[in-house]
Formats: structure tokens, sequence, C-alpha cells
């Protein structure tokens, strides 16, 4: 997966491998930064309410794909690493992006200023 930052939006591109396990059919997921409320590392809270529609859960290993929660639409792209990167989002698609990446920390500092940078 690789991320990429523009002036007004998060893109966030898929392997080929990573679309299947996702049941993802778009190559990228485009996410205007005004949409992104809250941009996180700590590890995001699951729930066992979730219902998964399409994607991919094995334990401990991998959960990928869209999830249907009590507060909204989710993504997941979530492996067995702790590298969390979670952006909280207003927005009519996902209320909630779920990643793990490498150098996930200087990725949510890069955005939290892109986000707050004047226009």
């Amino acid at each position: 997966m690789n991320l990429s930052l523009t002036a007004d939006r998060l893109r966030i591109e898929f392997e080929w491998y990573e679309q299947l396990w996702a049941f993802h059919l778009s190559k990228a997921i485009e996410v205007p930064l005004s949409h992104i409320t809250r941009v996180t590392t700590t590890e995001p809270q699951s729930s066992w309410a979730e219902v998964r529609a399409p994607g991919t859960f094995v334990p401990g290993v991998i959960k990928a794909g869209t999830y249907y929660t009590r507060t909204g639409r989710e993504f997941w792209y979530v492996t067995d690493q702790k590298n969390y990167l979670t952006l909280e989002l207003h927005s009519d698609d996902y209320q909630r992006i779920v990643l793990t990446i490498e150098n996930h920390e200087d990725w949510q500092q890069q955005i939290q200023q892109r986000r707050t940078a004047p226009v």
C-alpha cells in the first residue's frame, strides 16, 4: 500500500493482492483532507457487532475490507503489525479508515500538518 498527499487529498493506493484481500475493486481510495476529523496511531477498538461485507478476516493475521458498525461504514486493512494509522472521517462514504503501514507516526504528522495548513 502506498500513501500520498496532495494539497487537498490523501490517496491510499493498493497493491493487487491488497485489493483481493479487501475485496476492493478500486485501486485507490481518495479522501479529501477536509473530511478528516482526526488522525491517530493508537490501536482502534473493534467490536463483535461488526458486519463484514465484503472482506477478509483471519484473527491475528488480517482484517481487510468494508465493515458496518454502529458508527457507520468503515474500511480496514490491518495485518499482524501494530503500526496503526486511523482516520476518523466526516464523509458520506466511510466514517473511519484503519490501516497498518510503515512510518505510521510520520504519516500521522504529515496528514495533521496538511489538514491544518492555511490554504
